[in-house]
């Protein structure tokens, strides 16, 4: 710990210094004419002096005995002068410079105060402007984010309010065992994955148990599914069952603009992980930080595969019979770094899909307990119509449909709200400000028509179950809705052949019809 203080400290130091020759350079660019009053200034030779003192053209001469400068500015010129060096044996400037009528300032040095003022506005003020300016948008970037990620923090630590006391920390949200709220009777639709699951729970509870036959559970597994399908709750639920604290972060929290604060912040993870342990660390979007690596030995982002590395090194040296245990989140494992993925990592993977027919059932059923329905609800009838749907999506299904009926002022959601919402899913919400001609609501019919013609004549076609040419926001004029009555795993040639006749039957409505097709066909 000291150790890690002690090496962020001096980074910090070190970026100081470097901020400091920055504007050292930065002032001699910014501020050179600081003592010429911000004018722009221009070597001439005291011949041009005299030259423009005789045609009267100079308006004010500056002189400075310590040097026997002089620097002078012409009438009608503004923000530019011109300097050069007198002659000290020329006695007769004074009275030049009176009869151009030209008037004359003579500075004496006695001091050296104007040095520091030079200092205090080339090199000071912009320092001090640069901290004030970091420190607030630290403080807005903190407000946006909720002020609840400590990584941000510019407080703790020495020198003065901006020491380097937050800047390695992970910013992990921490769930404390009794706060998690969150078990396997919450997850449904997820059978396979829960089973696999449990041993770890069991892990937890029970880790003598694996200690005397000499087992040893994985450091970490590897959740893997599409977008929507309950990753993050599962890893939760595994929390809540074990009765542990749940460490949360997500994969792009790692990645930082500064180097070396993505592996700070991994260090930090665990070393809170282990003082808490047992307990359940969770990464979701692992193929943020854990894409494979080139091994052409050059990189393309050196701060994320340093902060790969240290996630490897945590992983290889905590005990795992301290009950630390990894679980990680990804929809693309393909493209994650053999590394992570080796045994003694992330080497068990728990497939989390799409739900089938009775996980959608069952999903519908867990969400629609906290809605009040109207009796005889066929949540059946909306599992079939919702083939390759996440839980996120059933989800989002009960409470649209809770929201349609709020909307028609009903105190119970019905039937018909649920199905409405399928459709708002699917197709998005109606479109009421879309006027059609007459005509282009009959090709609409008649294309839609077509669709189920072809339908009810294929033998295994699935049924018809709604025909609407009502437009929706995702573009489409009308659609036609077939539901399968069951959930089909194989699909026969004749079968695809159905479909694509199906799929065309709109379009060769139009042309029997109209004589033509439309773009919507």
């Amino acid at each position: 710990m000291e150790m890690d203080d002690h090496k962020r400290r001096r980074n910090l130091i070190l970026y100081m210094l470097i901020a400091f020759a920055v504007y050292l350079v930065l002032s001699s660019v910014l501020f050179p004419n600081f003592k010429n009053g911000g004018l722009e200034v221009e070597d001439v030779t005291y011949s041009q002096l005299l030259s423009d003192l005789e045609d009267k053209k100079v308006d004010e001469v500056s002189y400075t005995t310590d040097d026997a400068q002089a620097v002078y500015t012409l009438k009608g010129e503004e923000g530019k002068a011109y300097r050069t060096t007198t002659m000290p044996t020329d006695v007769d400037l004074t009275n030049r410079i009176e009869e151009a009528g030209a008037t004359l300032r003579v500075t004496i040095p006695k001091q050296d105060s104007g040095m520091w003022t030079y200092l205090f506005i080339t090199v000071f003020a912009p320092m001090l402007i640069f901290f004030l300016l970091g420190w607030w948008l630290n403080r807005r970037m903190k407000k946006a984010m909720g002020d609840d990620n400590p990584s941000m923090d510019f407080s703790g630590g020495g020198f003065g309010g901006f020491g380097g006391g937050n800047l390695g920390k992970s910013g992990a949200r921490i769930v404390a065992s009794k706060d998690v709220g969150v078990t396997f009777k919450d997850v449904a639709g997820q059978e396979e994955a829960k089973e696999s699951l449990k041993e770890v729970v069991d892990f937890l509870e029970n880790p003598k148990r694996y200690e005397e036959i000499g087992a040893k559970l994985p450091r970490g597994a590897l959740l893997v599914g599409p977008p929507g399908t309950g990753k993050t709750l599962l890893a939760k639920a595994v929390a809540g069952e074990a009765g542990v604290p749940f460490f949360s972060i997500s994969g792009s929290e790692f990645v930082e603009m500064f180097v070396g604060r993505g592996a700070a912040k991994v260090r930090d993870l665990f070393k809170q992980a282990k003082e808490k342990a047992p307990c359940i660390v969770f990464i979701d979007e692992i193929d943020t930080i854990g894409k494979k690596r080139d091994g052409g030995g050059f990189s393309g982002n050196d701060e994320r595969e340093q902060t790969l590395n240290q996630l490897l090194t945590e992983m290889d040296g905590f005990d795992n019979q301290k009950g630390i245990v990894v679980l990680a989140a990804t929809n693309r494992p393909d493209s994650l770094d053999a590394a992570l993925l080796r045994p003694g990592r992330f080497d068990r993977r728990v497939p989390v899909e799409l739900p089938d027919l009775s996980g959608r059932k069952a999903i519908l059923e867990l969400h629609s307990k906290d809605v009040k329905t109207e009796p005889g609800i066929d949540l059946t009838a909306i599992a079939r119509a919702t083939p390759g749907a996440s839980g996120a999506d059933l989800a989002n299904i009960i409470n649209e449909g809770a929201l349609r009926a709020v909307r028609l002022g009903r105190k119970r959601a019905t039937q018909e709200d649920f199905e409405e919402s399928v459709e708002v899913v699917i197709a998005g919400q109606q479109r009421k400000s879309t006027v059609l001609s007459d005509h282009e609501k009959q090709v609409v019919a008649y294309h839609e028509i077509g669709h189920a013609i072809v339908a009810a004549r294929q033998k295994g076609s699935a049924p018809v179950t709604k025909i609407t040419i009502v437009p929706r926001t995702s573009g489409a004029l009308g659609y036609t809705m077939q539901v399968e009555e069951d959930e089909r795993f194989l699909t026969t040639k004749q079968e695809v052949l159905d479909k694509l006749a199906v799929y065309c039957g709109g379009r060769a409505a139009e042309e029997l019809i109209f004589g033509e097709m439309t773009t919507g066909a």
